[in-house]
Order: C-alpha cells, then sequence, then structure tokens
C-alpha cells in the first residue's frame, strides 16, 4: 500500500531522515512515533505529497490518501453537508444525478452511488459526528457557529466519512475529550483502510494500532504490536547491542595489545600486520544513545490541615440566572488524586475555575485554607505568556528577588539549557511552552495543582515524567485529561461532570470507557453511574483434581508453545529485509501472528480456570 525506500531529506541543513525505508501493507494500523522534533509530521506531508530530495515515497496504484485540514472553514453550510461533502466523489456523483439525462450515465451514477453506501451516507456522517461529541441539534447550525477546537472535530469527521484507502492522521485527538479519543481508538481499530497515526496518546497506540513505525536516528523501524510490545523489543535490543558491544570492545583490545606488543618484533611481523587488517575490518557496533527527558519537579508544599477548599451547595457559570453546573458541594484534602470527567462543553473547567476562585460563585459558599496556595495550569494561559519575553524575562518577573545566577538555574531546572534562556517565548515550541508554564506553576510550592489538559504538546516521554513528577508531589492534584494512560497513572477518584451536574463517579476508567461506547453519544445524551456488577453465576460441578491438573499441564505446553512461536513471528516481521521482499509475506506472516496471539490469550484463560479450581477443590 505504501513504500518508502531510502529517503533522505534536510531542513535547514539539519537531516532528518536518512536513507529511511519501510513497507506497510494494507489493512495495517500504524503508530507513528518517536520524540519531538524528529520529522514525524514531515513525514506524513512528504507521504500526501509523495514528494522527497532523495530516495523514494509511494503509495499503491490508484489508491486514495486522506488527512485533516487545518481545521473547518467558518462558512456557513450545514455541519452535516459539510461532512458529507468532503466525500468529493460521492458529492459529484450526487450533483450529477439530478442534472444527467443520458440513460447509460445514470445507470452508471446509480450503481456507484450503490457502491459507495450512498442511501446511508447521512446516517453514517451523523455517527461520525456524534461519536466526536456534536449533538444532534449541532448538525444543522453553521461550521462558522462552532469554536477552532469545535471545527478541527469537523474537519476530523469529514475525512473519516471519505473514507481514503490511505488515512493519515497528526495527533487526532489533540482537540478531543476523553470520550471523543475513546470513540475515535474504537473507530480506527475497525477502519476498512490503512491507518497511519502520528500520536502521543499511549492508550491508542496500544488499542487501535497493530504496528509501530518508529523515527530513531534518521531511520524508521517497523515493529508488530502495540508501544508496550515495541518498547519492550527496543530495551532487549538495546540490552543485545550493549552486550554485543562489550564482547567487541574486549576482542579489540586483545588485538590491540597484541600489535602493540609483537610490532616491531620481526618474527611476529605478519601476525601484528594480520591483527592490524583484522582491526580495519571491525564494524565498529553502536549503541544508541538514549535522549535524556528532562523531569518535571513539583516541590513538596508547606503542610496544611484538611480540608484545603470546601464548595457547599454552588451554582457555578458565567451569567446569574444561567448556570453551567447547579448544587455543587465539593471537598479537597491534601492528599486527594481526582480526575474529572465528562464530554467538552459540560463544565469541567467551569468547575475548576470556580475551585480555583478564578470565577465567582453564582450561589453557594466557597471556603479554603486561609494559606492555600494553587497551581493553576491550562492551554489558554500560553496566550499568557509575553511573545517578546525571554524565557529568563518571565522567570525573572517571577523571582526578582534571585540572583542572575540563581534565575539561570531555576531556568535549566525548568529544563532550559543557557543556550535556550534567551530565546523569546513566541520562538518556544508547544512542549517548551508548557515546561515555562509548569515551570513558573511549580516554583511557588503550590498545595494545589489544578491541570487542565496538560499533555497536549508533550511528547510520549515527556509524559511519562509529569505521571512520575505528579506521583511524587505532596500536595493535592485535580486533573482534566484526555489521556486514560495519565489518568489511571495518577488518579484514585472520579468525577463526573455531566447535565448540568458534578458528581462522584464510583466507576474506573474502564467502566466509563464501556459505558461512552456502548452509547449513541450525542453531548447532551445522559450517562448513566456504571451498572452493579452481575450477579454470581451458578457453580460449576467440580472436576477432580488430577483433570484439573492435567488440564493446568496442558495449558502451561501450550503456552510455552505459542509463546514460542508469537516471539518467532515478532523477530520475522521485525526484520526490515521482509519488506523488500514485497507485501505477501509480510502479511501472511501478520494473519499466522493475530491467530497464535488468539490462541495463546485462549491457552492463558484455560490456564487461568484450572488453577483456580485447583486451588478451591485444593482447599
Amino acid at each position: 500500500m505504501l513504500q518508502i525506500e531510502d529517503l533522505t531529506y534536510r531542513i535547514a541543513g539539519r537531516t532528518l531522515f536518512d536513507g529511511a525505508s519501510t513497507f506497510i501493507s494494507k489493512g495495517w494500523k500504524v503508530g507513528l512515533v518517536g520524540r519531538n522534533g524528529t520529522g514525524k509530521s514531515t513525514l506524513l506531508r512528504l507521504i500526501r505529497e509523495e514528494a522527497s530530495q532523495s530516495g523514494a515515497i509511494r503509495l499503491a496504484l490508484g489508491a486514495s490518501l486522506g488527512g485533516v485540514a487545518q481545521e473547518a472553514p467558518q462558512i456557513d453550510t450545514p455541519l452535516l453537508t459539510f461532512v458529507m461533502e468532503s466525500h468529493a466523489e460521492l458529492a459529484a456523483l450526487e450533483a450529477e444525478a439530478l442534472t444527467a439525462t443520458d440513460p447509460d450515465r445514470i445507470a452508471d451514477i446509480h450503481m456507484r452511488l450503490a457502491d459507495l453506501d450512498a442511501y446511508s451516507a447521512e446516517a453514517r456522517a451523523s455517527a461520525i459526528l456524534s461519536g466526536l461529541g456534536f449533538s444532534h441539534e449541532d448538525l444543522a447550525r453553521p461550521c462558522s457557529a462552532f469554536s477552532g477546537g469545535w471545527r478541527m472535530r469537523a474537519a476530523l469527521a469529514g475525512v473519516l466519512f471519505a473514507e481514503p484507502d490511505v488515512l493519515a492522521l497528526d495527533e487526532p485527538t489533540n482537540y478531543l475529550d476523553l470520550e471523543g479519543a475513546a470513540w475515535l481508538e474504537d473507530y480506527l481499530e475497525t477502519y476498512p483502510g490503512t491507518v497511519i497515526v502520528v500520536s502521543h496518546d499511549r492508550e491508542m497506540l496500544n488499542r487501535s494500532v497493530t504496528h509501530i513505525l518508529a523515527l530513531e536516528d534518521g531511520k524508521l523501524r517497523l515493529e508488530p504490536g502495540g508501544y508496550d510490545t515495541y518498547l519492550r523489543r527496543k530495551a532487549e535490543r538495546s540490552q543485545h547491542l550493549a552486550a554485543q558491544k562489550a564482547k567487541q570492545d574486549a576482542q579489540r583490545a586483545h588485538l590491540q595489545a597484541f600489535v602493540d606488543r609483537f610490532r616491531a618484533k620481526a618474527s611476529k611481523a605478519a601476525q601484528a600486520q594480520s591483527r592490524i587488517k583484522m582491526l580495519e575490518k571491525m564494524q565498529e557496533i553502536a549503541v544508541p544513545l538514549e535522549d535524556r527527558t528532562i523531569p518535571f519537579v513539583f516541590h513538596a508544599p508547606t503542610e496544611l490541615a484538611s480540608p484545603l477548599i470546601v464548595l457547599d451547595d454552588a451554582d457555578l457559570g458565567y451569567t446569574k440566572g444561567n448556570p453551567v453546573l447547579k448544587g455543587v458541594s465539593f471537598r479537597l484534602d491534601h492528599d486527594d488524586r481526582i480526575v474529572i470527567i465528562g464530554p467538552n462543553g459540560q463544565g469541567k473547567t467551569t468547575l475548576v475555575k470556580s475551585i480555583a476562585a478564578r470565577l465567582p460563585l453564582l450561589k453557594g459558599s466557597r471556603v479554603a485554607s486561609r494559606q492555600v496556595e494553587i497551581g493553576y495550569f491550562s492551554q489558554d494561559q500560553m496566550d499568557e505568556l509575553n511573545p517578546n519575553d525571554t524565557v529568563l524575562d518571565h522567570i525573572r518577573h517571577a523571582a526578582p528577588q534571585l540572583s542572575q545566577a540563581a534565575q539561570r538555574a531555576l531556568a535549566a531546572q525548568f529544563g532550559f539549557p543557557a543556550a535556550k534562556v534567551e530565546t523569546k517565548a513566541g520562538s518556544l515550541s508547544g512542549g517548551e511552552k508548557v515546561r515555562l508554564l509548569m515551570g513558573l506553576m511549580a516554583y511557588r510550592k503550590p498545595h494545589i495543582l489544578i491541570l487542565d489538559e496538560p499533555t497536549s504538546h508533550l511528547d510520549i516521554d515527556s509524559r511519562e515524567a509529569l505521571i512520575h513528577a505528579i506521583n511524587g508531589y505532596a500536595g493535592a492534584v485535580l486533573l482534566i485529561t484526555h489521556d486514560v494512560y495519565l489518568a489511571e497513572a495518577c488518579a484514585d477518584r472520579l468525577w463526573l461532570v455531566h447535565s448540568g451536574r458534578a458528581r462522584p463517579y464510583d466507576g474506573d476508567l474502564s467502566a466509563y470507557r464501556k459505558l461512552v461506547l456502548a452509547a449513541d453519544r450525542p453531548s447532551g445524551a445522559p450517562i448513566a453511574p456504571p451498572p452493579p456488577p452481575p450477579e454470581a453465576p451458578a457453580p460449576k460441578p467440580k472436576q477432580s483434581l488430577s483433570n484439573l491438573k492435567r488440564a493446568k499441564d496442558r495449558a502451561e505446553q501450550d503456552i510455552a508453545q505459542l509463546t514460542a512461536a508469537l516471539n518467532r513471528l515478532d523477530d520475522a516481521l521485525a526484520d526490515p529485509g521482509l519488506y523488500t521482499k514485497g507485501p505477501h509475506e509480510a502479511e501472511r506472516l501478520t494473519a499466522e501472528r493475530a491467530q497464535t496471539a488468539a490462541k495463546l490469550e485462549e491457552a492463558e484463560a484455560v490456564w487461568l480456570e484450572a488453577s483456580e479450581a485447583l486451588e478451591t477443590t485444593s482447599g
């Protein structure tokens, strides 16, 4: 479906791709990963343009490729119409059907419309828009009535509806809420075409892709499986290379010692020259250096007695008589870790702004500890940075009492070395702006961290660093995020904001995700509390100990054989040479791997059931 051969590409003297090659087969769902700035978005652009400075990028003959525009335009076209018109062929055929007079052409048009399932097109477009969070009432509103973030969703809906053969998406979850991200993960998993998605969302890269395409040191490396599998195999490769290099270094030292000892002796000159040639022919084994991720640092605050903040029967919003949330009663203690969930537009940000006293209450009371310091981060604050002030200027404003040396040391702690401190804020990347704002917030040693979508501009490694910092922080945390991995790693409680209410949610994120996917989700539809646990099934008749032991032993043998087979298939699929032989062998091995993985899951389930039954019977 897509072949990249010996791609070399440079920007401003910097090499992004250096002889990079890969092959992506039809139907694969590929997650494109790499550090920020390595060239992922550039690669998607080159694929769209089928362009390169050196090498070749080839799409299968006749294959269509689609990606998301910057956003839906600010036009008066109704939202549903805009999405349906995104399928250019369908829109052109429907327009032609209204004017065509030739009977043969009319027949051809209607046959092609049937092939495109045109008669269910409106229902399909509506379902996509609903999954991305638009209400039924939104479908008739003009595109110009929506904010930039919602127009981005409309643009995404358009390309999903068009169903190109190759769907190329660059950070599609950045403008989605947790509910929209869950829907998109599920949609991409069953998308009929090939998908290439740049994402830093670890859950998406584990749930929705069949392969990881890693951009490392200017090369492309394709691995079967999700992101966690890729990380494991990458660590194994690094360990293997390190062991090989240690062995090679020892061999080099031995050869060099012989040469140094006997080079001058006539009787040993030939052997010394032979070893010199061996040293010259020996190819250096290079162990890739891991780029160090700069940590986030949240200093321990002074101790305060709980509760830190209490809201009592509060109405929250922006206009009296028209509250966004009603009757909110909320208590925040010093050790709370709370993730606030709910569709966009329901009032999550309104809630945290009211807790932080950035928004006055419309009704009710807010009581806070007198000494409490609140650290508040949101994407809106990135616009509050003065674009003409340098990093050091912002730190001077926040800490004028510090010496210049101490201010520079603080900048380094934020992640800005000496070469970066004089950079103006307007020239910083999105991730660097996040680091600057986070650092300025943390400098005040807040008792409460309120983080509203903190990860949109962070790569996977920086998100991991943020998780470590939050989990090591001694104060309270309120978190709004569409990143399920971050939420699950940091939260111990959930609050659901929906339909004008904010209340504790008793289920976990997995239960909430299932609830969202099971619902026909316009943003105004009610979300029910998690269902009660199912009744325990009737007990199965007991088996004899000998039968259970045999079943367990057979399952263990099956697991061992299937695991070995899966490792062999992974090794074969990870071999770059496989993809130069054409797509058929790679497709066969991919299908075989899927069957083997399914059998392994079955064997593990049998082993677990037999083990539990054996333990119960023995007891």
